[in-house]
Protein backbone atom coordinates (compact mmCIF):
# COMPACT_ATOMS: atom_id res chain seq x y z
CA UNK A 1 0.00 0.00 0.00
CA UNK A 2 1.35 3.21 -0.68
CA UNK A 3 2.37 5.39 2.17
CA UNK A 4 0.36 8.74 2.71
CA UNK A 5 0.56 11.77 4.55
CA UNK A 6 -2.12 14.52 6.48
CA UNK A 7 -0.52 17.61 6.67
CA UNK A 8 -3.16 19.86 8.71
CA UNK A 9 -3.78 23.53 8.81
CA UNK A 10 -1.86 23.60 5.58
CA UNK A 11 -0.86 26.37 3.92
CA UNK A 12 1.78 28.49 1.20
CA UNK A 13 4.96 28.35 3.64
CA UNK A 14 5.87 25.04 5.56
CA UNK A 15 3.05 22.98 5.08
CA UNK A 16 3.66 23.03 0.91
CA UNK A 17 7.38 22.45 1.54
CA UNK A 18 5.97 19.70 3.82
CA UNK A 19 3.45 18.38 1.09
CA UNK A 20 6.15 18.47 -1.84
CA UNK A 21 8.79 16.88 0.18
CA UNK A 22 6.88 13.98 0.78
CA UNK A 23 5.61 13.68 -2.71
CA UNK A 24 8.45 13.40 -4.04
CA UNK A 25 9.29 10.72 -1.56
CA UNK A 26 6.67 9.05 -3.32
CA UNK A 27 4.09 9.33 -0.16
CA UNK A 28 0.16 10.25 -1.52
CA UNK A 29 -0.52 13.80 0.84
CA UNK A 30 -4.10 15.10 2.39
CA UNK A 31 -3.83 18.45 3.23
CA UNK A 32 -6.78 20.16 5.36
CA UNK A 33 -7.51 23.72 5.67
CA UNK A 34 -10.36 26.33 6.52
CA UNK A 35 -9.87 27.80 3.35
CA UNK A 36 -9.05 25.74 0.17
CA UNK A 37 -8.62 28.06 -2.69
CA UNK A 38 -5.11 28.86 -1.40
CA UNK A 39 -3.97 25.37 -1.83
CA UNK A 40 -5.26 24.85 -5.04
CA UNK A 41 -1.88 24.89 -6.73
CA UNK A 42 0.10 23.07 -4.32
CA UNK A 43 -2.48 19.91 -4.29
CA UNK A 44 -2.07 20.48 -8.66
CA UNK A 45 1.54 20.05 -7.97
CA UNK A 46 1.42 17.29 -5.67
CA UNK A 47 -1.47 15.23 -6.74
CA UNK A 48 -3.15 15.79 -3.18
CA UNK A 49 -6.40 15.68 -1.88
CA UNK A 50 -8.00 18.28 -0.24
CA UNK A 51 -9.91 18.61 3.27
CA UNK A 52 -11.86 21.51 4.07
CA UNK A 53 -11.94 21.01 7.69
CA UNK A 54 -11.74 23.46 10.86
CA UNK A 55 -9.13 21.35 13.24
CA UNK A 56 -10.86 22.97 16.43
CA UNK A 57 -13.86 21.48 15.71
CA UNK A 58 -14.52 18.06 17.10
CA UNK A 59 -16.95 17.21 14.05
CA UNK A 60 -14.83 18.47 11.54
CA UNK A 61 -12.06 16.53 12.68
CA UNK A 62 -13.62 13.63 12.74
CA UNK A 63 -15.07 14.00 9.36
CA UNK A 64 -11.91 14.87 8.07
CA UNK A 65 -10.94 10.85 9.09
CA UNK A 66 -13.98 9.42 8.32
CA UNK A 67 -13.19 10.72 4.63
CA UNK A 68 -9.65 9.55 4.71
CA UNK A 69 -11.01 6.26 5.90
CA UNK A 70 -12.99 5.81 2.54
CA UNK A 71 -10.07 7.37 0.22
CA UNK A 72 -6.25 6.80 1.09
CA UNK A 73 -7.00 5.32 4.70
CA UNK A 74 -4.94 5.91 7.70
CA UNK A 75 -2.13 7.93 7.12
CA UNK A 76 1.84 6.85 7.82
CA UNK A 77 2.19 10.10 9.24
CA UNK A 78 -0.61 13.13 10.36
CA UNK A 79 1.47 16.42 10.91
CA UNK A 80 -0.37 19.03 12.75
CA UNK A 81 0.89 22.97 11.71
CA UNK A 82 -2.14 25.42 12.75
CA UNK A 83 -1.47 28.09 15.26
CA UNK A 84 -2.75 31.66 16.35
CA UNK A 85 -1.57 34.69 17.30
CA UNK A 86 -3.33 37.04 19.85
CA UNK A 87 -0.93 40.12 20.66
CA UNK A 88 -1.10 42.42 23.79
CA UNK A 89 -1.16 43.31 27.24
CA UNK A 90 -3.24 40.77 29.11
CA UNK A 91 -5.42 43.58 30.56
CA UNK A 92 -6.59 44.48 27.10
CA UNK A 93 -7.08 40.71 25.47
CA UNK A 94 -10.42 39.81 24.23
CA UNK A 95 -11.11 36.22 26.17
CA UNK A 96 -12.63 35.47 23.34
CA UNK A 97 -10.52 36.01 20.96
CA UNK A 98 -7.82 34.38 23.31
CA UNK A 99 -10.39 31.27 23.82
CA UNK A 100 -10.19 30.42 19.91
CA UNK A 101 -6.56 31.24 19.70
CA UNK A 102 -6.23 28.21 22.23
CA UNK A 103 -8.25 26.05 20.08
CA UNK A 104 -6.65 26.36 16.72
CA UNK A 105 -3.39 25.95 18.51
CA UNK A 106 -3.48 23.21 20.88
CA UNK A 107 -7.20 21.66 21.36
CA UNK A 108 -7.36 21.01 17.64
CA UNK A 109 -3.70 18.91 18.03
CA UNK A 110 -5.63 17.01 20.50
CA UNK A 111 -8.52 16.88 18.43
CA UNK A 112 -6.34 15.46 15.06
CA UNK A 113 -3.94 13.22 17.83
CA UNK A 114 -6.78 11.65 19.33
CA UNK A 115 -8.15 10.26 15.73
CA UNK A 116 -4.98 9.82 14.64
CA UNK A 117 -3.73 7.58 16.93
CA UNK A 118 -7.67 5.38 17.32
CA UNK A 119 -6.42 4.80 14.12
CA UNK A 120 -2.75 3.79 14.07
CA UNK A 121 -3.00 1.68 17.31
CA UNK A 122 -5.04 -0.43 14.49
CA UNK A 123 -2.30 -0.61 12.48
CA UNK A 124 -0.02 -0.83 14.71
CA UNK A 125 2.92 1.81 13.73
CA UNK A 126 2.63 5.46 12.34
CA UNK A 127 4.00 9.24 12.83
CA UNK A 128 2.27 12.28 14.68
CA UNK A 129 3.98 15.28 14.33
CA UNK A 130 3.44 19.17 15.99
CA UNK A 131 4.92 21.89 14.83
CA UNK A 132 5.74 24.24 17.75
CA UNK A 133 7.55 27.25 18.28
CA UNK A 134 10.23 29.21 20.34
CA UNK A 135 6.90 30.72 22.23
CA UNK A 136 6.70 26.96 23.49
CA UNK A 137 9.76 26.83 25.22
CA UNK A 138 9.97 30.38 26.72
CA UNK A 139 6.89 33.27 27.23
CA UNK A 140 7.42 37.12 25.88
CA UNK A 141 5.44 40.24 26.96
CA UNK A 142 2.56 40.53 25.28
CA UNK A 143 2.90 37.60 23.90
CA UNK A 144 0.69 35.54 26.62
CA UNK A 145 -1.96 33.83 24.36
CA UNK A 146 0.81 32.49 21.91
CA UNK A 147 3.05 31.02 24.94
CA UNK A 148 -0.22 29.36 26.31
CA UNK A 149 -0.80 27.57 23.12
CA UNK A 150 2.53 26.70 22.27
CA UNK A 151 3.25 25.43 25.94
CA UNK A 152 -0.08 23.30 25.84
CA UNK A 153 1.17 21.67 22.43
CA UNK A 154 4.39 20.55 24.01
CA UNK A 155 3.04 19.73 26.78
CA UNK A 156 0.85 17.17 25.03
CA UNK A 157 3.86 16.07 22.85
CA UNK A 158 5.60 15.47 25.52
CA UNK A 159 2.53 12.94 27.44
CA UNK A 160 1.49 11.46 23.78
CA UNK A 161 5.52 10.40 23.53
CA UNK A 162 5.43 8.32 26.74
CA UNK A 163 2.22 7.01 25.93
CA UNK A 164 2.26 6.30 22.68
CA UNK A 165 5.82 5.21 21.65
CA UNK A 166 5.83 2.14 23.39
CA UNK A 167 3.29 1.17 21.00
CA UNK A 168 5.46 1.98 18.61
CA UNK A 169 3.96 4.90 17.17
CA UNK A 170 6.53 8.08 16.67
CA UNK A 171 5.19 11.49 18.59
CA UNK A 172 7.74 14.59 17.23
CA UNK A 173 7.58 17.72 18.16
CA UNK A 174 9.83 20.39 16.41
CA UNK A 175 10.83 23.56 17.98
CA UNK A 176 11.06 26.35 14.92
CA UNK A 177 13.29 29.01 17.05
CA UNK A 178 13.37 31.73 14.34
CA UNK A 179 11.51 33.33 11.41
CA UNK A 180 10.80 31.00 8.52
CA UNK A 181 11.58 32.33 4.49
CA UNK A 182 8.25 33.01 2.73
CA UNK A 183 8.10 34.20 -0.80
CA UNK A 184 4.26 35.27 -0.39
CA UNK A 185 5.23 37.35 2.48
CA UNK A 186 7.41 40.70 1.98
CA UNK A 187 8.43 40.60 5.59
CA UNK A 188 9.66 37.41 5.75
CA UNK A 189 12.09 37.05 2.67
CA UNK A 190 15.72 36.43 3.26
CA UNK A 191 19.08 38.25 2.62
CA UNK A 192 21.34 35.93 0.86
CA UNK A 193 22.82 34.72 4.36
CA UNK A 194 20.75 32.19 5.55
CA UNK A 195 19.42 34.51 8.71
CA UNK A 196 15.65 32.91 7.86
CA UNK A 197 14.79 29.31 8.22
CA UNK A 198 14.53 27.68 4.71
CA UNK A 199 10.93 25.77 4.41
CA UNK A 200 12.06 23.18 2.24
CA UNK A 201 14.98 22.30 4.64
CA UNK A 202 12.73 21.71 7.63
CA UNK A 203 10.74 19.84 5.59
CA UNK A 204 13.59 17.23 4.98
CA UNK A 205 14.14 17.54 8.89
CA UNK A 206 10.46 16.14 9.30
CA UNK A 207 11.17 13.34 6.96
CA UNK A 208 14.31 12.48 8.26
CA UNK A 209 12.80 12.38 11.98
CA UNK A 210 9.98 9.88 10.60
CA UNK A 211 12.64 7.95 9.58
CA UNK A 212 14.29 7.68 12.50
CA UNK A 213 14.52 3.73 13.70
CA UNK A 214 12.50 2.63 16.81
CA UNK A 215 15.50 1.80 18.67
CA UNK A 216 16.66 5.68 19.02
CA UNK A 217 13.60 7.42 18.82
CA UNK A 218 13.74 11.10 20.11
CA UNK A 219 9.93 13.03 20.73
CA UNK A 220 11.76 16.72 19.66
CA UNK A 221 13.78 19.04 17.66
CA UNK A 222 14.53 22.32 17.86
CA UNK A 223 15.69 24.14 14.71
CA UNK A 224 16.77 27.13 14.16
CA UNK A 225 19.33 29.88 11.58
CA UNK A 226 22.80 29.21 11.89
CA UNK A 227 22.82 33.13 13.15
CA UNK A 228 20.02 32.61 15.49
CA UNK A 229 20.99 33.78 18.73
CA UNK A 230 20.79 30.90 21.78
Amino acid sequence: MTKSVLIVGAGLGLSSSLAKCCADRGMKVALAARNLDKLEAIARETDAELYQCNASSVDDVAELFAGLDASIGTPEMVIYNPSSRVHGPVQKLDPIKVQDALNITCYGAFLVAQQAAQRMLIQGHGSIFFTGATAGIKGFANSSVFAMGKFGLRGLAQSLARELHPKNIHIGHFVIDGGIHANHRPERQDDGNDRMLNPDDIAKSYLQFHSQHRSAWAWEIELRPWLENF
